[in-house]
């Protein structure tokens, strides 16, 4: 199995093929419009429009797991996101991340690569301790997990959700 095996539901419910993005290097997303990191998503847009051309998606799969923090229908998700960050990158139902319900493109995610933590990363541990039943190594432990896919469908990495868009970049010019 591989990553253009999958296929996913967009935010009007509608399934689509991850095969319709080979060729292209793709940032896969857990969000929330309700969370301290949701500023991330300027930063995201960022990434998005500077490499958008260039054969760079981002996949944005809105998830409310983590303490309840992507409340409302896809409607209301895409709209906050369109009014507040101008996000233009395409967005897909909301889903789970973890446990029995994960869905199996984040499973499969999850076990292609180790997590890459950041300097945040410690302080982000401390505040969810008892908050989050979702602490094993090969768990999401937040919003903004970051998932970075090569061109030929290869898992590259899978950032901390602390780890900002902003730093991603070389990393994305990497695959570009």
């Amino acid at each position: 199995m591989n990553l253009y095996d999958f296929t996913v539901t967009n935010r009007e419910g509608k399934p689509v093929s991850l095969a319709d993005y080979k060729g292209k290097a793709l940032l896969i997303v857990n969000t929330a419009t309700k969370c301290g990191l949701t500023p991330q998503y300027e930063g995201l847009q960022k990434l998005y429009k500077a490499y958008h051309d260039r054969g760079f998606e981002i996949l944005d799969f809105p998830c409310n797991q983590f303490g309840e923090q992507a409340p409302g229908s896809a409607e209301e998700i895409a709209e906050f996101c369109t009014i507040k960050y101008h996000a233009t990158f395409p967005q897909f139902a909301k889903i789970d991340v973890n446990g029995d319900k994960a869905a199996p493109l984040f499973t499969y995610l999850k076990e292609q690569v180790a997590e890459t933590e950041d300097e945040g990363a410690a302080a982000l541990k401390e505040r969810l301790k008892g908050r989050t039943p979702f602490t094993g190594p090969k768990d999401i432990k937040w919003n903004f997990s970051k998932f970075l896919v090569s061109r030929d469908g290869r898992v590259t990495a899978w950032f901390f959700p602390t780890y900002s868009p902003e730093k991603l970049s070389s990393a994305i010019e990497g695959l570009l």
